[in-house]
Order: structure tokens, then C-alpha cells, then sequence
């Protein structure tokens, strides 16, 4: 672009109504926005392509003392008249290399001129040389009608300088216009620090489970997600690892004092919040012990904890929480879960899903995809099953007019009534199924779920005797009504 173009561009916007600031209602749209991209305390804030010295007058209206530059001598001179008395300075010079020498500012103030260099990159870089350890640029920029420079192409343009960058849509805002506009105009304030080391917070959730159950918080007076429901959560401090911090959290929030060998790890998921930095999540299972009934162990920041089913989650949660929830109840065990900017923190059941399930580079081969279960009766089936399996993890899976399913991780146990069935009863003694052994956690576990199964259909095979099993295990024999057997075994 030539001197005289630049010229006729900068004149022309700055003519324009919403420009020049000619308008006061305009005029005060600008100061209000001026306050919050400006420090507080008097600075030093250097005006690129300043045109007629419109924004300068507002700057140094706020207290700022103002150097001001731009190529075209008629237009400083048009800004020496409108800055007459306010103490500020108006050079002539370019706005890609301003003729300061070696002074340095506290801001760099440029509105629609990035978009006129011919060389931003190398403009920007140089700015950032004439500011002082945590200044800030403030960039005001758009598109109107397919020129100009998009927030997105600016901010990558930054990002070689620093890494917090603002990024505040204008378009929407009338009265900065003088009028209504639909194109993207924007501002950007960007600090004067060095790009550091990525790091994230790292935070821990309890999937705390009893039964098909999950146990969740209604979080109270946080200044966070207040009113929604969440699991009981908080995130790692220094020198903790994140089994500790779970353990921490869990007794800090809910009175539990869990062993960390009774933490399995459910899930990690990496997440966002709406116009926040990115976490690492670290989601934990542990199964209730019916003597630590947990309590709410904070009431400043939860008004109530209460059970709900795994496969039936309230819509009053967090978003994020809730799709961690879903992912562990799907066999996931790996997420992203990246809010965009103007996304509630609320879940929002008819609104995007912004989980993205990482798959997780393991041999599927040879893997037992399901069990399948011919039954007489399903809906005995499904009472004793289906009390059974969720004790034992399994989630209620599929339904459907002659079978359910329940599912744990990628694998899934079905009851079926086939119209083709033969037999009214399972004998286990006959060639086929003898019968299913399922893991259960410890000794203590199994004693209760053994216990508790003649209430739900299932009969220990030796009536009054101890759980068998060889030297290194417990083991306990359940048969239900339709003749299947189940061993449960525990270390």
C-alpha cells in the first residue's frame, strides 16, 4: 500500500461518524470500553495511526499521558488541535516502526491499522520491543466485506509473543458504531509476557457407587456452577499425587477416609470450561461401605448430597461432570471435553456434545464381547440380574421386547426369552454353561453380597457353609431361580 492510499484509508474511517467519535453517545461507548482495556493507574500509552486523535483524547481524558503517531502530516496536525492542552505528544511517522527511540510504554493503543501493514508480523514483533515487562497491546480490528484482518489470523499472529490474549467481540455493540453491524470487529489485549511451559490444573472426582447408584453434590456459595449438581471433586495440590488428593477431597468433602487402595481409576478426561484454561481430570470409582455412610462434611459449599441412578443422571449438572459421568457409564476411558466460549457451564441436554472419547490402543482380539443367556421367565430375569450385576458394577445396557443387557466397560452379560426356547429351566450339571465367576473386591464385599442375594433370588449352592475357593482366594456360590450359577470370587 502506498503513502497516499494509507493516507485515504485512515482518513476515511476516521471521518466517518462512528470513527472520529463525533457522536457523544458514541464517544462515551468508546471511554467505557477504553476503561477496561486500560490499566487503572496512570500509564504510558503510545497511540498508533492515531488519525485526528480521537481515542487519544479519551486516553488522556482518563489520566494517561499520551504519545501519539501517525504517517500523514495532515492528520497529526488535526490531532495536535483536538490534544492541545492535555499534555500529550503527536509525531509523524510509521506506525509499523514509530520514531520513539528508546522510550518504552506501558500500552500500545492501534485501532485498524494491523490490517494495513504490510508486514504485521514483523510490526508486532517490534511493538512488543518498545513495551515494558507486562504492558499490553490493544488492538482494535475487524473484516468489512471481506477485507481486513480476522481475530482468529490476529491472535495466532501473537501467540509467537505471548500467551494471554483477550479476545473481546465488538460487533454487537451498537452504540460503538453509531449503528447496527453484522460483520466481525474486535478487540484484542494481549500482555507483553513471554510464552510459558504449558501446564494445567489437575483435579480429582469421585464416582462413588452404591449399587447402580452414584453419589452427587449440589454445589452452595462456590462463586462457581452454584445449584448444579457435581461429584465430589477438587484438584491436586503440590507435592500430592492424585491418588492423595482424592483421598484428601473425599474425607474434606463428604467424611469418607477411603483407603487408596479402594480408588480404581474410572476415567481421564481433559476439559475446558467456558472462557477458561484447560484442566486435566482424573476420575475415580470406589464402591460404598455401608458402615461410612458418607455426610455432608461441607455445608459453606454444598447444601446436599444425594444418590442417583448411573443410568438416569439429573440434567442439573455440570456439564463437564456429566459427561464424565457418561463416558465411565459407556466403557470410556479416555475424553476431551472442550467447551466453546459461549456454552453454558450447565449441562444443556438439547445442546452440543462437545465430548470426544479418545479410543485407547489396546488387543480387542480375543476379548469376551458378551455373554448371552437364554431364560424362561425375563422378567425374574430381570429382577435377579439386574440386582446382581449392578451390585457387581454392570450398568443397564440395552432393552428391549425379549431381552435386557447390562454392560461393565466393553463387555455386556444379555437375558433373552427366545420364542425358540427349549426347556423351562437351566441345568448348570448338563454339557454347556456350568457357570459365571465374577471378581468382587475384597472378602468384606462378598460376605454382604452373599448375604443379601436370598432376598434377590439367588441361593447360596452350600447353605450355611463358608465361601470356598483355593489358598489364595474367597469364593462364594450363588444359583438363582432358573437354575444359573454364579461364583463370586475375592482376593
Amino acid at each position: 500500500m502506498t503513502t497516499t492510499d494509507w493516507d485515504a484509508a485512515a482518513e476515511s474511517f476516521d471521518d466517518e461518524p462512528d470513527h472520529g467519535l463525533l457522536d457523544p453517545v458514541v464517544r462515551s461507548a468508546w471511554a467505557r470500553r477504553m476503561e477496561t482495556w486500560l490499566p487503572p493507574t496512570r500509564s504510558q500509552v503510545l497511540d498508533l495511526g492515531c488519525g485526528t486523535g480521537s481515542l487519544s483524547l479519551l486516553v488522556t481524558g482518563q489520566g494517561h499521558r499520551v504519545t501519539a503517531v501517525d504517517r500523514s502530516p495532515r492528520m497529526a496536525e488535526r490531532a495536535r488541535d483536538k490534544l492541545a492542552g492535555t499534555g500529550a505528544e503527536v509525531l509523524v511517522g510509521d506506525a509499523g516502526r514509530p520514531p520513539v527511540g528508546r522510550q518504552r510504554f506501558d500500552v500500545i493503543l492501534a485501532r485498524h491499522v494491523v490490517w494495513l501493514l504490510p508486514d504485521p508480523a514483523a510490526a508486532l514483533r517490534h511493538w512488543f520491543s518498545l513495551l515494558r515487562p507486562g504492558g499490553r497491546l490493544v488492538l482494535v480490528e475487524g473484516v468489512w466485506g471481506g477485507t481486513g484482518l480476522s481475530a482468529a489470523r490476529l491472535t495466532a499472529l501473537l501467540s509467537e509473543h505471548t500467551e494471554r490474549v483477550h479476545h473481546e467481540p465488538l460487533s454487537g455493540d451498537a452504540l460503538l458504531w453509531g449503528k447496527e453491524v453484522d460483520d466481525e470487529r474486535y478487540a484484542l489485549v494481549a500482555r507483553a509476557e513471554p510464552p510459558r511451559r504449558h501446564s494445567e490444573v489437575v483435579d480429582v472426582h469421585l464416582i462413588l457407587r452404591r449399587g447402580p447408584d452414584v453419589l452427587l453434590a449440589r454445589r452452595a456459595g462456590t462463586g462457581y456452577a452454584d445449584g448444579l449438581l457435581h461429584a465430589p471433586s477438587g484438584h491436586a495440590e503440590d507435592g500430592e499425587d492424585v491418588r492423595e488428593a482424592m483421598v484428601r477431597e473425599t474425607a474434606e468433602e463428604t467424611g469418607i477416609l477411603l483407603d487408596p487402595d479402594e480408588l480404581r481409576v474410572a476415567l481421564v478426561m481433559q476439559h475446558r470450561g467456558p472462557g477458561g484454561n484447560p484442566r486435566m481430570g482424573w476420575f475415580f470409582e470406589a464402591h460404598l461401605d455401608p458402615a461410612r455412610p458418607p455426610r455432608n462434611a461441607e455445608p459453606d459449599k454444598c447444601s446436599e448430597l444425594a444418590w442417583y441412578p448411573l443410568d438416569a443422571l439429573p440434567d442439573d449438572m455440570v456439564a463437564y461432570c456429566r459427561a464424565g459421568l457418561d463416558g465411565y457409564r459407556a466403557g470410556e476411558r479416555f475424553l476431551i471435553h472442550w467447551h466453546e466460549d459461549g456454552d453454558t457451564v450447565g449441562y444443556a441436554p438439547q445442546g452440543p456434545r462437545r465430548a470426544v472419547p479418545l479410543p485407547v490402543a489396546t488387543a480387542r482380539t480375543g476379548r469376551v464381547h458378551h455373554i448371552e443367556l437364554r431364560v424362561p421367565d425375563l422378567a425374574e430375569a430381570e429382577a435377579e440380574w439386574g440386582w446382581l450385576l449392578g451390585e457387581l458394577g454392570h450398568l443397564p445396557y440395552q432393552k428391549w421386547a425379549h431381552g435386557r443387557s447390562w454392560r461393565r466397560g466393553d463387555t455386556y452379560v444379555v437375558a433373552e426369552h427366545s420364542p425358540d426356547l427349549a426347556g423351562a429351566a437351566h441345568d448348570r450339571l448338563r454339557p454347556g454353561l456350568n457357570h459365571l465367576a465374577f471378581h468382587v473386591q475384597d472378602r468384606a464385599t462378598l460376605d454382604a453380597l452373599a448375604a443379601r442375594a436370598p432376598g434377590h433370588g439367588w441361593r447360596p449352592l452350600t447353605p450355611g457353609g463358608p465361601p470356598g475357593g483355593d489358598s489364595g482366594h474367597y469364593a462364594a456360590y450363588l444359583v438363582n431361580t432358573a437354575g444359573f450359577e454364579v461364583e463370586l470370587v475375592a482376593p
